[in-house]
């Protein structure tokens, strides 16, 4: 729903997105494989999270917020490297894979790397006058140390795993790998500490020093939590009894289409847990996944306590996203390689001053329109390379439509475009079409495209995404319309 709220209120928070004199800090918090239902607030009965349900009543909640997809496995790479660009799909592919890397164009002169570096997030909120400061996991292809000022510690594409890791839980017995036991790497440092405690940590260092300044800062907070191996501390397991745990409405032992769409039983991602799929193994897997959530709670929550403490939370934008979903489970899938909404739909918080408290806007966005939204926070001007579109007139509500249609794809095997209440999946590959209509089925399992009744609507769809391929430099030739 769209929501207005007192001419006061949008005047104050009109003024605070353009008074130089008064920049706003900006916090970005940005997690790894968190679908979009995961939060306590948004109406999940099992998760426990109540430091995003703290964060949700001070703002506002995106309920429609897409990630565009991925060019490889790790969807997450492409989402970050959108997100860090401003640029949709392929086209933020081409800036980080050619236009900034010397083998694949041979050589970049410092000038021109100088040049496109500029044109990325945190060094447009630099030229702002903004201090800039990051810490986590980072997998973008340009070093974080060429574009912010301060660099914690910096985490690689995933945590490290062990072969025990894999093809489990292979029946109820089995008890070979524990989600609380550092011996399996992963999250666990080598000190025995958990790698979202560490990130909290130097984030609350960084609070603490920007406390004694007077300087607007930014800061980029990049978990590796919830991505796998699922693990927290053995107390956050404990409040997820197993035999309590949810399967997916849509839960199947076998995609029928995983190998056409890129997510055969060799995809990493898809090896985490044995074929068939059993409800058990889903029960096991969701129940580490919920207690890495609460776990990465805990973290956010000293975060958010450290801006209170430090004076500096009035004047601060925070934004929360994932980077990408997650299946676990759903349509006989675990990982966010695929298009339904598990997957490529993320939790989107946004909270700050003038902004309206608890409300909720269902309008399809991508997260990665933070972007220009910050821009606007800061009083800086969105340069014409951002591809994204700022949240404001949303939240002002001055527009009900932010985008036409929303894009996805992963790789040359899937392709999405979603308009209205009507989503159309495509698996080129096999020419394979999927329809739903996600007011009256949101878990998608009733596909409407071979109903005649709705081939006019399939065919829509199909034209909506011949537009958009455009739009996002997508070069995938796509002969076959839906027949």
């Amino acid at each position: 729903m769209m929501f207005r709220f007192a001419m006061t209120v949008t005047l104050l928070f009109a003024a605070g997105f353009v008074r130089a004199a008064e920049k706003p800090n900006i916090v970005f918090i940005y997690t790894d494989d968190q679908s979009f239902n995961t939060i306590a607030a948004f109406g999940h009965p099992i998760v426990k999270t109540p430091n995003l349900d703290r964060l949700a009543r001070e703002g506002i909640h995106f309920t429609n917020a897409y990630n565009q997809g991925g060019w490889h496995g790790a969807v997450c790479v492409a989402s970050r490297s959108m997100l860090n660009t401003g640029r949709f799909l392929w086209h933020a592919r081409k800036r980080v894979e050619e236009d900034l890397r010397p083998e694949k164009n041979g050589g970049v002169d410092g000038q021109t790397r100088t040049q496109e570096e500029s044109e990325f997030w945190a060094r447009l909120l630099k030229s702002n006058g903004y201090t800039t400061y990051f810490t986590g996991k980072w997998h973008v292809s340009v070093p974080p140390e060429h574009l912010f000022d301060h660099v914690g510690l910096v985490r690689g594409g995933m945590p490290p795993t062990t072969e025990s890791s894999y093809n489990r839980p292979s029946e109820e017995a089995d008890d070979v790998w524990s989600p609380f036991d550092p011996q399996f790497k992963g999250h666990w440092g080598k000190d025995g500490r958990h790698w979202a405690e560490s990130l909290a940590d130097s984030s609350i260092g960084f609070i603490e020093e920007a406390a004694k300044s007077h300087e607007p800062f930014f800061m980029y907070l990049a978990f590796n939590s919830p991505h796998d191996p699922r693990q927290a501390p053995k107390e956050y397991v404990d409040l997820y009894p197993q035999e309590k745990m949810d399967v997916p409405a849509s839960f199947l032992p076998e995609n029928p289409y995983k190998d056409i769409m890129g997510c055969s039983a060799d995809l990493r991602d898809e090896k985490l847990a044995p074929f068939p799929r059993t409800e058990y193994a889903v029960r096991v897997h969701r129940r580490e996944y919920y207690a890495i959530i609460s776990h990465l709670d805990t973290q956010i929550g000293r975060i958010l306590d450290a801006l209170e403490k430090s004076g500096k939370k009035d004047n601060t934008y925070i934004f929360f996203a994932a980077d990408n979903g997650l299946a676990i489970g759903a349509h006989g899938l675990f990982g966010k390689q695929n298009m339904f909404e598990h997957s490529v739909k993320v939790p989107l918080l946004v909270a700050g001053p003038g902004l309206p408290r608890n409300e909720r806007i269902e309008t399809p966005v991508y997260l990665q329109d933070i972007v220009p939204t910050s821009l606007n926070a800061a009083g800086a001007e969105v340069p014409e390379h951002i591809q994204f579109k700022s949240l404001l007139p949303l939240i002002r509500g001055e527009e009900s439509t932010h985008y036409d249609a929303i894009y996805g794809a992963y790789m040359q095997q899937q392709r999405m475009v979603r308009k209205g209440d009507f989503k159309l999946i495509l698996y080129p590959k096999g020419n394979i079409f999927l329809l739903f209509n996600l007011k009256n089925d949101p878990d998608e399992r009733n596909n409407l495209a071979d109903k005649p009744e709705y081939a006019a609507k399939t065919q829509e769809l199909f034209r909506e995404l011949l537009r958009l391929q455009k739009e996002t430099g997508d070069s995938l030739r796509l002969e076959k319309p839906p027949t």
